[in-house]
């Protein structure tokens, strides 16, 4: 009856607006019956915003077309993208999209590119506050395979939904070249993503696991202070290190830089208690989510705090909102693994009342048993000689963040048994 339904309103979209308006799950899942799916790639959702420079969010996009490259971390014998307007002022435009095996850059492999349909046309009309997947296409990826999805938007989006820190490059053009092999035409580039919030693949032998890990938090689990197309953010580097022991699984990474557990911003999206049913609890084939959150709900109350200070948050505050996150995981079946909060002396963060929050937080993490397992992403990546700084080495540079070595310390320091 459900699907009855669907196909009406998709009907009806059809012959009013002359494209085909999906709902959020999309008529290319078959559901129970069907294919198993499961998350291969994930960016969470960000209203349109600039606090940090110019990029492409606020102006959107008119006869343009957008080329972005993701990594994905689990293999499969057919793909579709996820595409979002979840923060969008107005329905939104797909004239048409692409998706192909990454050569160099924004470049893309020659016969590998797959023209993207949703519902079987090749556009699609996505409302505000929506998301819906795309058709499959046979396209057999590998994990750590880079693929390249291009999408062409000739009419003007608004202000579009997208991700700001995606520590990767992404290229736009003007005109149609959603086809195009060459990434000649892509002569602008953005380090954020725009309605591109996720990839999922089926078929092969292990698509029927539910062992995915999803990594929630702030920019520290979106790879703030990584080097830019490296895919070295501490989830890609545990994906890395699953596969490299022989327990391959998929790691999806939904970090926001800036991001708060209570507090609402409107630059670092939605607070994790509300967006976690949104970003975490919709992933297909997941068992586990690590838990890392809530230093910017300490400092985020100075005035250091990029999109100006919010509203003080207490330990036992912090604490309350970490047990609303744990609920609504172990109610969907998962797994929670919580994690340390990482050193802040020398950073913009450091005062004597942040870092006694700091402290208080993590003896809880460690010691209160309201997870299923603890990470001490503190103790990895700690001076030894001053354990409230981040060791030299493992240090980006702003004494908050951590660099390439540091997320490869805090993916050594996961338990891969408890995952």
């Amino acid at each position: 009856m459900r699907t009855s339904k669907t196909l009406r309103r998709a009907a009806l979209a059809l012959l009013t607006t002359g494209t085909l308006a999906l709902a959020p799950t999309a008529l290319a899942d078959t559901g129970a019956h069907g294919p198993a799916w499961r998350g291969a790639w994930a960016a969470s959702p960000q209203s349109a915003t600039a606090p940090f420079g110019p990029n492409w969010s606020q102006q959107g996009f008119d006869d343009q077309t957008v080329r972005q490259v993701v990594r994905v971390t689990a293999a499969g014998t057919r793909t579709r993208i996820e595409l979002t307007n979840r923060y969008g002022t107005g329905p939104l435009r797909i004239t048409g999209a692409t998706v192909a095996r990454t050569a160099t850059g924004s470049a893309v492999e020659p016969g590998s590119v797959r023209t993207l349909r949703f519902g079987h046309r090749p556009a699609v009309t996505i409302p505000a506050g929506e998301t819906l997947l795309s058709d499959a296409v046979n396209l057999p990826v590998e994990a750590f395979e880079q693929l390249t999805v291009t999408l062409y938007l000739a009419d003007a989006t608004g202000p579009a939904t997208f991700h700001s820190f995606s520590s990767a490059t992404s290229y736009r053009a003007e005109g149609d070249h959603r086809a195009d092999l060459s990434g000649a035409a892509f002569q602008e580039t953005s380090a954020s993503w725009y309605f591109l919030s996720g990839v999922e693949v089926t078929g092969g032998r292990d698509t029927a696991r539910r062992d995915g890990v999803v990594t929630f938090g702030d920019s520290i689990t979106d790879g703030v202070g990584s080097t830019t197309d490296a895919d070295n953010r501490y989830p890609d580097e545990l994906a890395e290190r699953l596969a490299a022991t022989g327990r391959s699984r998929a790691v999806l990474n939904h970090g926001i830089g800036g991001n708060e557990v209570v507090n609402d911003t409107t630059w670092a999206g939605e607070k994790a208690v509300a967006r976690f049913r949104k970003d975490v609890l919709t992933e297909k084939g997941v068992g586990t989510v690590i838990l890392l959150e809530g230093i910017n709900d300490i400092g985020g109350n100075g005035p250091a705090f990029p999109g100006g200070p919010t509203p003080e948050v207490s330990v036992n505050q912090l604490i309350e909102g970490h047990r609303t996150l744990v609920r609504q995981a172990h109610a969907h079946g998962l797994k929670v693994v919580g994690a340390t909060l990482t050193p802040i002396k020398g950073s913009f963060y450091d005062t004597p009342v942040n870092e006694a929050k700091r402290e208080a937080f993590n003896t809880w993490v460690r010691t209160s048993g309201a997870y299923d397992a603890v990470v001490d992403f503190d103790r990895a990546v700690a001076d030894p000689a001053d354990p409230d700084r981040i060791l030299p080495a493992y240090d980006s540079g702003d004494h908050l963040h951590p660099s390439d070595k540091g997320y490869t310390a805090m993916a050594g320091a996961l338990d891969l048994d408890e995952l």
